[in-house]
């Protein structure tokens, strides 16, 4: 019986499938997103989330945890600085998986991307200063509009003096 036994065994021997998740989870955290079959990614999604879970703790247990799953101390480092600031508030949802159309040729395994998420707040706060930019630029240009009409209409007195004379 397999009562309280999670996690997919992917007909992989134990020490198989740790290796083959440690890489997936660096070349997840490295790329953002990858390419795989859906068992997998599910599997993987549970490892990441873990990851970046730690990330937003922030301490030294933290960093030695996240060390020993990703193996280098430059993906520790920008698993802490870079992507989990990016999840600061959130509570899980950090990765999504995203069904592709096509199976795999060979064996018709279904495939999927696996991608890191942006939180809503991260993705309004790029887009804000986007939408200010016009704004800032169409006054002035209204200025400028304003300006030419009074310099048009002193060129235009100015020359009709000079027809009058």
């Amino acid at each position: 019986m397999r009562h309280r036994k999670s996690g997919r065994k992917l007909n992989r021997s134990n020490t198989h499938r740790a290796a083959m998740f440690k890489n997936m989870a660096r070349a997840l955290l490295t790329y953002e997103q990858i390419r795989t079959t859906e068992p997998k990614a599910k599997e993987l999604r549970r490892i990441v989330d873990k990851l970046i879970t730690l990330a937003l703790r922030n301490d030294l247990h933290a960093r030695r945890q996240a060390y020993k799953v990703l193996g280098s101390h430059q993906m520790v480092q920008r698993l802490f600085d870079e992507i989990g600031p990016r999840f600061e508030g959130g509570k899980g949802g950090y990765t999504r998986i995203i069904k592709l159309s096509q199976p795999r040729k060979g064996d018709c395994a279904p495939m999927v991307i696996i991608a890191l998420t942006r939180l809503a707040a991260d993705a309004q706060a790029e887009e804000a200063p986007a939408k200010e930019e016009p704004k800032k630029v169409a006054p002035k240009k209204e200025a400028e509009k304003k300006a030419e009409p009074a310099e048009e209409k002193a060129e235009e007195a100015a020359s009709e003096d000079k027809a009058e004379d």
